[in-house]
């Protein structure tokens, strides 16, 4: 879920803040142009108050300029040329038949199309030229043209027009972008950094859920989670999670304790149906087949009431983990079933370390692996090995059973462990079909584990893996 929701949100925030800069990117280019516009109408401006009193054109006879004009003319080319020298703008200014009054420099003329021909004739109309269309980074070629009407007693005489290039402009509108996409990023980083946290806060409980669910799964029915963090919605969840556990917690622990008080209690009547029995089997003639069937299907009985009681303790009882030397103990049971497995005519070995040590219950673990030793020795054939290794795994401790009997298939490895489930190739083996349910529930209070794999080429491979920290 945190890798669907975080690029969600980041997605999200990067549409946000995509929609936040790219106006703010176009404002800031409109700003930049409109400073340029608004230098140029005063530099126009300014040429115009220059040139209001420069009415003579140059085809005129010389004797009808005066001298004042004549200054004034020369002041106007000269400032022309200056501002084009020190700004790279050319400018000038343009009777209203186009004809140049003065120009930087030489040669200018009014353009004959475009914007600059448009602003011209807003000029001569008496209005100032209209804002030119905007200059982006990458129009090399754009350049930006104003016209200021130059008044004489009211009348538009001729036309100041400024041509202006648009190169610095161009790099300060990259400039301003460039600060624009650096404040992008850092607020996309801000961002990613919120949305790390967001989800977090929102997944926490989730993640406890989950925790709290593997727990009672793996048989931990105590686990609960706090309903205090995270949204309301999650906290409701975490409440109703802690009212189902606790529903399902008291649903085993009756269970279980129907399962005792049932066993115990059928075990006192079934008791005393054996020993009628057994003095009923004193009237009868020895080898009675009837007598020796109810006795056995008797005996098959209490074994199993015995299993179902020992299963209800073993998933009630708490574990109680010792420092354990997992090498030793393997040892002690491997010697104790070894004149067992020579009566059958199986060869028990022990390979592995001398010693190595685990977290475990000590009693719990010799009960796991009398349990999974016996039922190797049940189904390997004699003249067989039955191999029992114990072998430091990182952070664990792994005993291994290997066994070379018939094995099971994979349908059948997936089903090993139910209560009362057995192989319908192993139905004439005797047994209950709870000694590894009764395994199973003892490892899980310590936190222990048992597995099944395939023994190639045949057999069954049981490894039961202990944690050797301390829980």
């Amino acid at each position: 879920m945190h890798t669907r929701l975080l690029p969600l949100l980041i997605v999200l925030m990067a549409g946000v803040l995509l929609a936040l800069g790219v106006p703010l990117g176009v404002i800031t280019a409109g700003v930049e142009q409109q400073k340029v516009v608004v230098d140029r109408i005063d530099d126009a401006a300014r040429f115009a108050s220059l040139a209001q009193f420069v009415t003579a054109r140059p085809s005129a006879a010389a004797d009808s300029k005066t001298p004042e004009e004549d200054e004034r003319l020369a002041t106007l080319r000269a400032e022309l040329l200056r501002y084009q020298e020190l700004y790279g703008i050319r400018a000038g200014v343009f009777y209203r038949d186009r004809t140049p009054m003065a120009a930087a420099p030489r040669g200018l003329t009014v353009p004959a199309d475009g914007e600059g021909a448009q602003a011209f004739s807003e000029a001569l109309a008496g209005r100032r030229s209209h804002d030119p269309h905007q200059v982006w980074p990458w129009d090399d070629t754009g350049r930006i043209a104003v016209a200021s009407p130059v008044v004489r007693d009211g009348d538009v005489v001729a036309v100041v027009v400024t041509d202006s290039p648009t190169d610095r402009m161009r790099t300060r509108i990259l400039h301003g972008w460039l600060l624009i996409a650096a404040g992008e990023c850092a607020a996309m980083l801000v961002a990613v950094a919120a949305a790390f946290r967001l989800t977090g806060w929102v997944l926490r409980p989730v993640r406890v859920l989950d925790a709290a669910s593997h727990d009672i799964a793996t048989g931990l029915m105590k686990a609960r989670v706090a309903a205090t963090a995270g949204p309301p919605e999650l906290r409701r969840l975490a409440r109703s999670f802690n009212e189902m556990a606790d529903h399902v917690e008291d649903v085993l622990e009756q269970q279980r304790a129907f399962v005792a008080d049932a066993s115990h209690q059928l075990r006192n009547p079934l008791s005393a149906l054996l020993l009628r029995i057994e003095l009923l089997a004193l009237e009868l003639p020895e080898g009675n087949e009837e007598i020796a069937s109810v006795r056995t299907e008797g005996k098959r009985l209490a074994r199993v009431l015995d299993d179902l009681l020992d299963l209800a303790l073993a998933e009630h009882t708490a574990a109680d983990l010792h420092l354990t030397d997992v090498a030793a103990l393997t040892v002690e049971r491997v010697d104790a079933w070894r004149p067992l497995a020579e009566d059958r005519g199986v060869r028990l070995t022990y390979q592995g370390h001398p010693a190595v040590t685990g977290w475990a219950d000590p009693v719990a673990l010799s009960s796991a692996l009398d349990a999974v030793v016996d039922n190797a020795l049940k189904f390997t054939p004699a003249g067989e090995p039955v191999t029992v290794a114990v072998v430091p795994d990182g952070e664990r401790v792994t005993v291994t059973v290997a066994d070379r009997g018939p094995g099971l298939t994979a349908d059948e490895l997936a089903r090993i462990g139910d209560r009362f489930w057995r192989s319908s190739r192993h139905q004439n083996v005797s047994g209950s079909g709870l000694g590894l349910s009764i395994t199973r529930a003892l490892l899980a209070a310590g936190g222990a584990t048992i597995a099944y794999a395939p023994h190639p080429p045949h057999g069954l491979e049981v490894t039961v893996s202990v944690p050797r920290d301390a829980p």
